[in-house]
């Protein structure tokens, strides 16, 4: 008894298939020609005057950009002010805005969930845990960064600041007025976010606003209570008509005394920050090359 002959797949008309392609190709095309009008609408941005983007948000600057465009009207205020606070405390203010730091954070996002699914793929893995700890590395490292530079930006602002108040204090009393005492201090003082603020100050001060009012917005970018309390005792005895060298004076001294305290307080927290890694990784490593040549006679002897 002959076997009977396998059923085979009936192929679909040769038009079907045309038919099938020709919908594909329009789709292609419908899609492309949306994401390049999408594209063309998104004004190119005018930088000029305005600082160099970071260098993780330059790779992707393109896209971040475009993002940006359609994701300004759509942010809330309130975030949008809590954005724009931390990036004026990170010295960004006049390089990124709010809508284009959250696009950066989302274009990187897609970029690691893209990388995480291909690391899945490549070593056979499920795609949902890469996927997940993709996207969250390129959501959460932008605020990472964006934390560490305000902290460091602080700590390089409160150390730089004794030695630049000395310098205004050196040009107040040697007949300068304070505007010449604040150029000096930008063209001779260290380099840093401190210099770089004062520098700030001057343009603002040259640019036809009152020398109180940037003081106080130098005080709101930095957000120190050194700071703080520095401009407010300058402007008060500029109200007042005090004379500005003792001032400034008393309050190089006070800086320069809260900076050796700052400076105790870290060495005393040091032996505390020590125990864990001397307990854990220093002493057992200790332990076991001092008790190696007795573990090896114990045995030589036979014990």
């Amino acid at each position: 008894m002959s076997p009977e002959p396998s059923p085979t797949l009936a192929l679909p008309p040769d038009w079907v298939i045309a038919a099938i392609a020709l919908a594909t190709g329009l789709s292609v095309a419908l899609v492309a020609w949306l994401l390049s009008r999408a594209a063309a609408a998104v004004p190119r941005q005018d930088r000029l005057w305005l600082d160099a983007p970071p260098p993780g948000y330059r790779l992707v600057w393109w896209p971040v950009q475009w993002a940006a465009h359609y994701l300004r009207t759509l942010l809330p205020e309130r975030p949008t002010q809590t954005i724009l606070g931390q990036l004026r405390l990170a010295g960004l203010d006049y390089a990124l805005d709010p809508a284009q730091f959250v696009a950066g954070c989302l274009v990187w996002a897609l970029i690691c969930a893209a990388i995480g699914a291909w690391l899945a793929d490549t070593f056979g893995l499920a795609p949902g845990m890469p996927l997940l700890a993709g996207i969250a590395l390129g959501c959460i490292f932008p605020r990472v960064w964006l934390r560490d530079r305000i902290l460091a930006r602080r700590r390089q602002t409160f150390k730089a600041l004794p030695f630049m108040l000395d310098l205004i204090t050196l040009c107040v009393e040697s007949g300068l007025n304070l505007n010449s005492a604040f150029a000096q201090a930008v063209a001779k003082g260290p380099v840093g976010p401190l210099r770089d603020e004062f520098a700030r100050l001057m343009r603002d001060v040259r640019a036809g606003r009152a020398r109180s009012e940037a003081l106080r917005e130098l005080a709101a970018r930095l957000d120190m209570p050194a700071v703080s309390n520095f401009v407010t005792t300058l402007i008060q005895a500029e109200a007042t008509g005090m004379s500005l060298g003792p001032i400034l004076r008393a309050q190089a001294e006070q800086r320069r005394t809260e900076r050796f305290a700052q400076a105790e307080k870290l060495a005393m927290q040091a032996p505390v920050k020590l125990l864990f890694p001397l307990l854990f990784f220093i002493f057992p490593c200790v332990f076991a090359i001092l008790m190696f040549p007795i573990a090896m006679k114990f045995m030589g002897a036979g014990l």
